[in-house]
């Protein structure tokens, strides 16, 4: 019994790494695709061979001709690093970056884009000063596309009474400041969540006025939005805010992969859940599922009290809102009408 449960581990190893090695190979080897094609059908045989010695009976040899071959290629993959300077896509061109004096937080390319089409913006992009002691509420916005499970999660911080300025000009819906983990893809690419697997994009923290990255999802591209208040305290949301500041001036001097599990837009909520929770979060599979994050947050006391989860998602559902708003200046004050949170952060403080 033991040994056919040894035999069948070890042939499952094998497959599993010839298929993993043959996907590195297809998304990261630097050769012409008849010349890629030709090294894969290499890996794949001698795969093979390690398979079929495997189902004969043999242990030692395919477990030691595997370890080589793996060795060989982990080797290789090591080698490939995260670039700082590529052809990037006009809307990851730039990574958000932050100074900070006192109570003055100033933000660097803060993207402020009118997007035509899901491919098509007027491009823009601002510097803009936040007044820390104006910091007012932190917003959770998931937004879906019919993917189960599958979702975008971006964090939106929110200052009272206009305290947002692009350099002293006080800017028109201005007073929220959007923070989104993307892929940072060169111009030639489309996403692959596969490609993301096998360091085939860059990771891009992306600062941005709520009528680009808000008004993009739900109006342009027709993606289902969902806003969540968080309950954090004064002392806490400032924390988190920077926290995302120097992770974003990490990220601009030494560049990451975006990875689909690990390194992806809910590195954002990992860290806001450590505000709420504590540095040591309990596992939960909807850490990984980023559409079923604000269930998670809702059973430790992160949203808005007195509600129900599906309360809250039907209550925050923006998606209309923000089309009816469109490119409204005050975008952000529309889409937040009647939903969990506004009277209580927002309302009291309108000027």
């Amino acid at each position: 019994m033991l040994i056919g449960l040894l035999d069948g581990a070890l042939r499952l190893l094998l497959l599993l790494s010839t298929l993993w090695g043959a996907v590195a190979l297809w998304h990261q080897l630097s050769l012409p695709r008849p010349g890629r094609l030709l090294a894969i059908a290499f890996w794949l045989l001698a795969g093979a061979i390690w398979l079929l010695l495997a189902f004969q009976g043999a242990r030692l040899g395919p477990l030691a001709g595997m370890g080589i071959q793996l060795a060989a290629l982990l080797a290789w993959w090591q080698t490939i690093q995260p670039a700082k300077a590529l052809d990037w896509a006009e809307d990851v061109a730039r990574l958000a970056t932050g100074t900070v004096e006192g109570d003055r937080l100033t933000l660097h390319h803060v993207r402020h884009f009118d997007w035509q089409t899901r491919d098509c913006a007027f491009p823009s992009w601002e510097s803009r000063r936040y007044d820390l002691q104006r910091l007012g509420s932190v917003d959770l916005f998931v937004s879906r596309w019919g993917r189960p499970g599958i979702a975008h999660v971006l964090v939106s911080f929110g200052f009272t009474g206009g305290a947002a300025n692009r350099l002293d000009v006080v800017p028109a819906g201005g007073e929220f400041v959007t923070f989104s983990v993307e892929v940072r893809r060169q111009k030639h690419e489309r996403f692959s969540e596969i490609g993301g697997f096998f360091k085939q994009y860059e990771l891009a923290v992306i600062a941005a006025d709520e009528r680009d990255a808000i008004r993009l999802r739900s109006n342009v591209r027709g993606e289902c939005v969902t806003l969540y208040t968080v309950m954090l305290d004064a002392e806490d949301r400032r924390e988190l805010l920077l926290t995302l500041v120097q992770a974003a001036n990490r990220l601009e001097v030494e560049p990451r992969f975006y990875h689909t599990i690990t390194a992806n837009c809910t590195t954002l909520v990992f860290a806001m859940m450590q505000r709420i929770i504590g540095p040591r979060l309990p596992l939960d599979h909807r850490l990984l599922l980023s559409s079923l994050l604000p269930g998670y947050i809702h059973d430790h006391g992160g949203l808005v009290p007195g509600y129900s989860l599906a309360e809250l998602q039907r209550l925050g559902d923006i998606t209309q809102r923000a089309r009816l708003a469109d490119d409204a200046e005050d975008f952000s004050r529309r889409i937040r009408q009647g939903g969990p949170g506004w009277v209580a952060n927002h309302d009291a403080d309108s000027p």
